[in-house]
């Protein structure tokens, strides 16, 4: 279900289910977590084989979830592995090529980078169907697109394709190989990407924040050559 491959300074994580979408059972989700926890390349990406980048949880798992205890679960279980994304010390990039759908869209999110094919769509139904996306959907995408367009995308369970995607700012570009870009940011000082992706991560107060940005240039500094 997850194959992962090392290219030079780019892990590349696959989730290799195309005849299910790339839909993320239980096990799955666990694997992937697994994949990207024991990642140690500067940067990792994450890829779907086949037409689909993800279709999200998988719908006949989530059907045999069984009582509201287990259903809780498996929305923490997928929180744990978008936390794993966004707490990674690789910077991660989802090259989302084809349909990215609910947890999908999810994933993508807690990335660091995000960036789509001309042919890649995203959505999330959870409205249609009566859930919602609970992987950090609700928390993570009104902090990358805004509140209103949050509210629009969600609400609606309408699909945006690439150039959307660009224009809301759920990606930063549209390329026609994503691993075109893993490459290009994995060329650059492995110390500083860590640092940067820290840094920019962090959501504390503003002064302490600066605070910390100022000790991590004086640690680069350390080993800095000009």
């Amino acid at each position: 279900m997850i194959e992962t491959d090392s290219d030079g300074d780019v892990c590349v994580v696959t989730l290799d289910r195309p005849d299910h979408r790339n839909a993320l059972t239980p096990a799955a989700l666990d694997d992937l977590e697994s994949a990207v926890d024991g990642a140690d390349a500067p940067v990792v990406l994450l890829g779907g084989a086949g037409a689909a980048f993800c279709a999200g949880a998988d719908l006949d798992a989530v059907a045999d979830l069984g009582d509201r205890e287990a259903a809780e679960a498996f929305a923490r279980r997928g929180q744990r592995v978008a936390a794993t994304l966004a707490e990674s010390e690789s910077v991660v990039v989802a090259g989302v090529d084809g349909a990215a759908r609910g947890g999908g869209v999810e994933l993508a999110l807690a990335c660091d980078v995000r960036v789509a094919t001309p042919e890649a769509t995203f959505a999330e139904p959870g409205a249609a169907i009566g859930l919602l996306g609970a992987w950090g959907g609700t928390v993570r995408l009104p902090e990358v697109v805004g509140l209103g367009e949050a509210m629009d995308i969600a609400l609606s369970g309408r699909v945006l394709d690439a150039e959307e995607a660009l224009r809301t700012g759920l990606v930063s570009r549209v390329v026609d190989d994503p691993r075109a870009v893993a490459t290009e940011i994995a060329g650059n000082d492995p110390a500083a990407l860590r640092t940067i992706k820290e840094r920019l991560r962090d959501d504390g107060d503003r002064a302490e924040r600066e605070g910390r940005e100022a000790e991590a240039f004086a640690d680069l500094h350390a080993d800095y050559e000009r």
